[in-house]
């Protein structure tokens, strides 16, 4: 089987639901006029990332508009985008703040083709600074993996790619394409700036992640502009505080890159072609929860379970 596949390296429309189904659905609609089947959004695409987290203690200010333009995934604006995945026979993976009851959750969807909703999935564990924000994800959030026509395709949220249970967890589903979302990620600066959120760190774990998976990885992050710096509040902080953050990539499943660099602060798409015959190949070479895997000696326990605040004793 062979898939073209689309990743997005865009800038949100900042703390706008209306807006930003506006413009998923342009990014779609421009995906499927390339012959693409499938199309990656980054980490909180809808309604944007709110960066002021890491410049100030509180921004209740913007923090009550942030939660009023959160995506519901039972909503009129969920129902516009899955009809939009449907009118252009598109797989969307679509990364976004969820909204439920009085609570935020970085989430993720995976839209069939069709327009059913296969997976709506929260990040398991917000990290830093978003727990000023979002709530936790919940057991049913580890089942992120679906059959859709371009294969089996799972999703994991930004430094959830640096936890390898969850990773573990997620190969065994089978999974062959998956989505890596991202924030806006700048070059490192140098000095004593953490390295692990840069962007050489976290392409590299897109890239390590697919050598460990033999899964072709789509790498999506957002950009952010001066009218981003400016919207956000956080020209003074110590991240999103410049124009740039595009760096979004295709990895293949023996972690080479399939996919041309667009500039940090150019707003495109990114296309590759996805050969599933090569990951037969490096599946002979590798294959951790295959003929790589000890399961009698190392095995993974999951609790896939919602855990309701009211139930029955």
């Amino acid at each position: 089987m062979v898939v073209k596949a689309a990743v997005v390296q865009a800038e949100p429309e900042w703390l706008d639901l209306q807006a930003s189904v506006q413009k998923t659905c342009r990014f779609i609609g421009d995906a499927a006029s390339h012959g693409a089947q499938i199309i990656a959004f980054p980490e909180l695409w809808v309604p944007g990332y709110p960066g002021w987290i890491w410049s100030r203690p509180m921004d209740p200010v913007l923090n009550v508009e942030f939660v009023k333009n959160s995506l519901v995934v039972d909503s009129p604006e969920m129902d516009v985008i899955r009809k939009c995945a449907a009118e252009n026979e598109m797989v969307v993976c679509l990364g976004f703040s969820e909204r439920s009851g009085g609570t935020v959750y970085i989430a993720q969807s995976t839209i069939n083709s069709d327009g059913s909703l296969l997976v709506a999935r929260r990040k398991l564990k917000p990290i830093h600074m978003e727990r000023t924000v979002f709530g936790d994800g919940h057991g049913p959030s580890l089942c992120n993996v679906a059959q859709t026509p371009v294969g089996r395709v799972g999703a994991l949220s930004c430094g959830e790619h640096y936890n390898p249970l969850l990773k573990y967890h997620t190969f065994a589903q089978g999974e062959e394409i998956h989505v890596a979302a991202w924030p806006p990620v700048m070059p490192h600066p140098g000095g004593k700036h953490s390295y692990s959120m840069s962007q050489e760190a976290v392409e590299a774990a897109s890239r390590v992640y697919s050598m460990e998976s033999q899964a072709f990885t789509l790498h999506s992050t957002t950009v952010i502009s001066t009218k981003g710096v400016e919207k956000l509040g956080t020209a003074h902080g110590m991240v999103f505080n410049t124009p740039g953050g595009g760096a979004s990539a295709i990895f293949g499943p023996d972690g080479r890159k399939l996919t041309n660099n667009l500039p940090l602060t150019e707003e495109g798409i990114v296309y590759a072609t996805l050969d599933f015959d090569d990951q037969i190949k490096e599946k002979g070479l590798l294959d951790c929860c295959g003929h790589c895997s000890r399961p009698d000696l190392l095995w993974l326990v999951s609790n896939t379970e919602e855990q309701k605040s009211v139930r029955s004793a």
